[in-house]
């Protein structure tokens, strides 16, 4: 809840028409937030499954050792892309709405004229508005895929070993 009402009202001056300036759509916040969900899902992993959660997380069990290698690269791949995938798409959805006004109010000083007016401001009121909704579901979005992440840090990983394999456990 603190993420989520953390990034919705860093997305709310945004919306304000004469603020017009989201946190999150200057590059910092992004990156900091997801740094810093990248740093707890790592700490989070170690924490509840010792050292050895690298090793189920690039070397899973159950996985055919042919595999394993490929497996371990995507998955190292993932280990990094993920911050970096919740960082653009706050920045970029947020910064969207912006370039969208911005275009929007310039097609009046673009086709100099005054009678372009009145259809880019009501587009621009409608994108706006538009705006609200989008700062609240990327809040939502940005904190139930860093739920999601924490979630499947913690997770047990089960061993399908071979001297489990008569059934025993």
């Amino acid at each position: 809840l603190s993420l989520f009402m953390f990034i919705f009202l860093c997305n709310i001056p945004g919306v304000i028409p004469i603020i017009q300036m989201p946190a999150t759509a200057r590059i910092a916040i992004p990156l900091a937030l997801s740094l810093l969900v990248w740093v707890i899902y790592i700490g989070t992993g170690i924490k509840h499954q010792g050292l050895g959660y690298f090793g189920h997380l690039l070397w899973p069990p159950g996985v055919p050792t042919a595999l394993k290698p490929i497996l371990a690269l995507i998955e190292l791949i993932g280990v990094f892309t993920k911050p970096f995938s919740l960082m653009i798409r706050l920045f970029a959805n947020i910064t969207a709405g912006h370039i969208l006004v911005l275009s929007l109010v310039s097609l009046i000083f673009i086709f100099e004229s005054v009678w372009i007016s009145p259809g880019s401001i009501v587009l621009t009121l409608f994108i706006s508005t538009l705006e609200l909704l989008v700062a609240a579901l990327q809040a939502y979005v940005f904190t139930m895929l860093t739920a999601m992440s924490f979630g499947a840090a913690v997770e047990e990983h089960h061993h399908d070993d071979h001297a489990h394999a008569d059934g025993h456990h």
